[in-house]
């Protein structure tokens, strides 16, 4: 019995951009867990300065991190071939997430 090949032919192209589409959504939900969480955590003591700038740069890049998501997100869902990921979104999204990292950083020092 010969392994099987695969030769492309037998793939089915919807199950990528559907996987895809999928964890650019679990990504979105944990950011927003982790905004709320952040925000919550700055605020904390009481509303001063800069628990209040780290609760807005929080949302602020959660904002700039799910408008590439969706974008990204409408573009799976179209159902034709999905086009690439460009740099400057990836950029993006890779941003926001290493900032919003660096944040919940600062909050728990």
């Amino acid at each position: 019995m010969e392994p099987h090949q695969n030769t492309g032919d037998d793939r089915d192209p919807g199950l990528q951009p559907e996987r895809t589409r999928l964890a650019w959504r679990r990504t979105t939900l944990a950011g927003t867990v982790a905004t709320v969480l952040a925000a919550k955590a700055a605020l904390n003591g009481g509303p001063d300065a800069p628990g209040i700038t780290v609760a807005a740069l929080c949302c602020a890049l959660w904002l700039a991190f799910l408008a590439v998501a969706h974008q990204r997100i409408r573009v799976l869902a179209e159902g034709d071939e999905p086009t690439t990921l460009t740099p400057r979104h990836a950029g993006t999204a890779a941003l926001c997430t290493v900032a919003l990292a660096a944040c919940a950083v600062a909050l728990i020092l």
